[in-house]
């Protein structure tokens, strides 16, 4: 809820018109003591100063909410309070600060204890980061993380809003349907406290279709959907936010697909989003990504990279371990750039062989000297202690090393570079060629100027595509082009059109799933039976034809009706969606008679 936006009714807080308003007390009921009126208007007073003070003072300050009074009991448990503490019942703030403030937290909050030292009830100052509430998702305390959502904003730049729109939204799936839900994910720059006019709450639903039996993927997708995006409206008024929450939808069996295949969209997903529900897959999917499993994890990329810049700070403080920190300054690096090249992450020898093989010997992008350095710094240094062979270094030497680590570390940023340029017209390539294979799904294989037209007289101008990714596509084939020429799009420009791609991609997707579950209608037909026609069945005219009734799966066979299991209907649908439905037969009507007694047939 960025500006300060006052919410105008929360869940689990008082529904008054906020601490900001100078001119109202909030307002509990129509009997409230006219003394209760008097402490609480005071109260209000107190914690308006007290929040002018804080920003006045810090006026990075990210966030300043009450904590809701039912969730007192388990941020006692998280804090630690003492018994004594407790009995206080003491009134609970959260002051989110920047990530880059976290070495002054200690003095900030004895400076916000001062200021708050005269309010009523007693302020208990709960001093966090925005990396501070990840983590509390990221260790599964989903309850902690929503009663920050719920907190009651004093001063809000984003993140309360972005945490509260989305916990409203999830709390009303999961009401809906929890057996589906398999994960609700957020994302975005709000969640990470770096929020802009422009920012907005990015959630990723997995929906679990692992055990579906009544319906098709697509039929359970579809509508589940449909719910879904209904209730952002509803998460959105009830939590008085304006930040736009912009919600995906993926099933558990494409995720996973996407995931084995590392997808540029759902890698992104993986990396930066962080789960508020989870029923235990998202979590170590984003520890795979982070170890290095599932694809290079760009923190990873640049946690290595970083420790060369910091290598003479920590010999200054470490002088006996300062060679054992000089080898991963370059180490660490030099790994985290062939794993960035394509490898998986190398051992010590590899690492000087496969940099000398692959740098300087094939791509001619890393000049011979600092191989030696490494090489140098690594085997003779690092495996010679390692092996006993060395026990004492010298303070000439360790100045020496230090010296080649810190040209190497540099020399390294730049080939970083290299890689991440040819990286990046690969990435813009590869999306390149996934939107024209999905145009050409669509319209068939025709020229690319072709498909453009086709997309924009088809979905734009028949209003079944948003106007703005058809200046997705454009911006996508200029980048390309300005690949061809001297004047390459930057590293930003990428990542933008990447992004926006992502976009384009999905509504195709979507677009597409449309079309084939049009498909599937025409060749399906409901079947009444039952001695009151009170049963229902759903009749697929595929090769063979296959029904859907109690529950159950069976086809229709020569010797009559049998079990079928999902794969086969699945199957038996897709081999038919692009081809006519099969004709309704004699036989095929003696069988359903014969199996299903009396029946009617209906669209």
């Amino acid at each position: 809820m960025a500006n300060d936006e006052k919410p105008e009714g929360i869940p689990g807080m008082i529904n008054s018109s906020d601490y900001e308003s100078k001119s109202k007390t909030p307002v509990l009921g129509q009997d409230v003591p006219e003394k209760a009126k008097k402490q609480m208007e005071e109260t209000r007073k107190k914690l308006e100063k007290f929040k002018k003070e804080v920003i006045k003072k810090y006026p990075f300050t990210i966030a300043i909410g009450i904590t809701p009074p039912q969730a007192a009991a388990r941020f006692d448990e998280e804090l630690g309070l003492t018994e004594a503490e407790k009995k206080e019942k003491p009134m609970h703030l959260v002051v989110v600060i920047p990530e880059e403030n976290f070495k002054e937290l200690g003095k900030i909050k004895q400076d916000l204890i001062v200021m708050a030292k005269d309010i009523k009830p007693k302020l208990w100052i709960n001093l966090i980061t925005p990396v501070d509430v990840s983590n509390y998702c990221l260790d599964s305390k989903f309850d902690i993380a929503e009663a920050f959502g719920m907190s009651f904003p004093l001063h809000d730049k984003g993140i309360l809003g972005a945490f509260r729109v989305s916990q409203i939204h999830k709390s009303l799936c999961l009401r809906k349907f929890e057996k589906y839900i398999y994960s609700y994910v957020i994302g975005g720059s709000l969640i990470r406290g770096e929020a802009t006019k422009s920012s907005d709450v990015d959630a990723f639903i997995i929906i679990d279709d692992t055990d579906v039996k009544r319906m098709s993927r697509l039929e359970l997708k579809e509508k589940l959907r449909g719910i879904i995006y209904q209730y952002v409206a509803e998460a959105a008024e009830l939590s008085g936010v304006k930040t736009p929450l912009h919600v995906q939808v993926y099933l558990l069996t494409e995720f996973w697909e996407d995931v084995k295949d590392a997808a540029p969209v759902i890698f992104g997903m993986i990396r930066d989003g962080i789960p508020i529900y989870d029923r235990g897959g998202f979590l170590p999917w984003k520890l795979l990504l982070r170890m290095g499993k599932i694809t290079p994890s760009p923190e990873a990329i640049d946690k290595f990279m970083s420790m060369g810049e910091k290598t003479k700070d920590i010999v200054n403080r470490r002088m006996i371990d300062a060679m054992v920190d000089i080898f991963w300054s370059v180490s660490t690096p030099s790994q985290a750039l062939l794993m960035l090249y394509g490898l998986p992450p190398p051992n010590v020898k590899e690492t000087v062989r496969e940099m000398r093989r692959i740098f300087v010997e094939e791509e001619k992008m890393l000049e011979k000297k600092y191989i030696d350095i490494l090489e140098k710094i690594a085997i003779k240094y690092w495996k010679g202690y390692e092996h006993g062979e060395i026990k004492e270094i010298s303070g000439k030497e360790i100045d020496e090393l230090l010296k080649d680590a810190e040209d190497y570390t540099k020399r390294l940023e730049g080939l970083r570079d290299q890689i991440e340029k040819r990286a990046q017209e690969r990435v813009l390539s590869q999306t390149y060629s996934n939107v024209f294979k999905l145009l050409q799904n669509l319209f068939g294989k025709k020229p690319e100027n072709q498909l453009v037209k086709d997309f924009e007289r088809e979905l734009v101008q028949k209003g079944k595509a948003d106007p703005k990714n058809l200046h997705i596509l454009h911006e996508l084939i200029n980048a390309k082009e300005k690949f061809k020429s001297k004047k390459k799009p930057s590293r930003y420009e990428i990542e933008d059109i990447r992004k926006n791609t992502s976009y384009l991609i999905n509504s195709l997707i979507e677009y597409g799933q449309r079309c084939e579950l049009h498909e599937i209608k025409k060749m399906q037909i409901r079947v009444v039976y039952g001695k009151e026609k009170n049963k229902h069945a759903d009749l697929f005219l595929s090769n063979p034809p296959m029904i859907l009734a109690d529950g159950k799966i069976k086809k229709v066979i020569e010797s009559g009706i049998v079990d079928a299991t999902q794969e086969e209907l699945d199957k038996a649908i897709f081999e038919q969606k692009h081809k006519h439905p099969e004709k309704i037969t004699e036989k095929l009507l003696s069988i359903l008679k014969k199996e299903l007694g009396d029946f009617d047939l209906g669209i």
